[in-house]
């Protein structure tokens, strides 16, 4: 454990530090967010906090984690994430290009030799991903492609990667979140006697979560701080990581992330079915419809860390098939909590 408390700590203090510079800075440089275009009636508050979350979390692991092809690719990886979110905090940029780097980002990770090459069935045995590959000449060499494996793994990032920027809706929602969802990977991979290393990972989940709780304390609600597309995209895009780097993780990655995957893809869905485009944001995520029921925002709020709490919990102690019905019960529960939620706002707005 001694190897992980150095990281925690350094990360933890030098988000503390790095954040208190932003608030006395951030202002003077005008780096403050645009309520006006949110229709919010309150006074700008710093903004670009993401910046803070990459540097410390960049700088932790190249002091602390001996640097291979995998974590070469999660950096690179990271670093055109939280360069292209940047640039969309600074102007808006077009969803196609942010899609498209989120996919070349994805790809780094896949060319790094991090995937997932197979799924554990739940009634048994193992399905087998990797089993279809071609060879794509790169240079003076190839790059052998698993067509499943390797496009799965896309589909996973890119996924999570918007999962996490669509959840941004409420002060502290990701950074509490992301706090749950990495300390669970922390704990996991520190207790998996297996012969994968899962040292790597150990040490990037507990740097994210300890640079997650940090950030908390300026971030919860009211915020004295906003992390950004860029800090919710780089987040997402790490967790996403987590869960297929050294033995995959994402049955667990899916119950603790559950609830904002879900809520992602009834408001994707809901979009598209009203005819708007899937990529323009709304107030009707779960955490807007919390609010309208007249919850406040930190009602809201330990309701829906102590879900995602719950089902990380599980994903601790249960096996793949366990995993599998808790993941149908979150399903079937999610859609009684949407329905009673939205039955009580339609309600009140009569």
């Amino acid at each position: 454990m001694i190897n992980y408390i150095y990281p925690a700590v350094f990360s933890f203090f030098a988000t503390i530090i790095l954040l208190m510079f932003a608030l006395k800075f951030f202002p003077k440089w005008k780096m403050m967010d645009r309520p006006e275009n949110y229709d919010l009636k309150r006074a700008p508050i710093p903004y670009y906090g993401g910046l803070v979350i990459f540097a410390v979390v960049i700088i932790t692991l190249l002091i602390f984690v001996p640097i291979d092809a995998r974590l070469l690719g999660v950096l690179i990886g990271g670093a055109m994430i939280a360069g292209i979110s940047f640039l969309d905090d600074l102007k808006n940029v077009n969803p196609f290009i942010r899609l498209s780097v989120q996919i070349l980002a994805a790809l780094t990770i896949v060319v790094s030799g991090i995937g997932i090459d197979s799924i554990t069935n739940p009634l048994g045995g193992v399905i087998e991903l990797n089993q279809f590959a071609i060879e794509i000449p790169f240079g003076f060499t190839a790059i052998e492609f698993m067509i499943f494996a390797d496009i799965f793994t896309i589909i996973w990032i890119v996924m999570v990667v918007n999962t996490m920027n669509f959840l941004d809706g409420l002060n502290g929602l990701v950074s509490g979140v992301t706090f749950i969802a990495a300390l669970t990977m922390f704990i996991l991979s520190i207790g998996n006697h297996n012969l994968i290393d899962q040292s790597t990972v150990a040490t990037l989940a507990i740097v994210v979560a300890m640079t997650c709780l940090a950030f908390w304390f300026f971030d919860f609600y009211p915020a004295k701080i906003l992390m950004g597309d860029t800090g919710t995209m780089f987040l997402g895009f790490l967790l996403a990581v987590m869960a297929i780097f050294s033995g995959g993780k994402i049955a667990t990655a899916f119950l603790v992330l559950g609830f904002p995957i879900l809520d992602a893809f009834w408001v994707i869905i809901r979009r598209i079915l009203s005819k708007k485009s899937p990529m323009k944001g709304d107030l009707k995520h779960l955490h807007h419809r919390l609010l309208e029921v007249g919850l406040s925002d930190r009602k809201a709020l330990i309701i829906i860390y102590l879900l995602c709490a719950i089902f990380g919990l599980s994903a601790i102690f249960l096996g793949s098939t366990q995993k599998l019905f808790m993941i149908i019960a979150m399903g079937i529960f999610m859609f009684a909590i949407g329905s009673i939620v939205v039955y009580y706002s339609m309600k009140r707005s009569q």
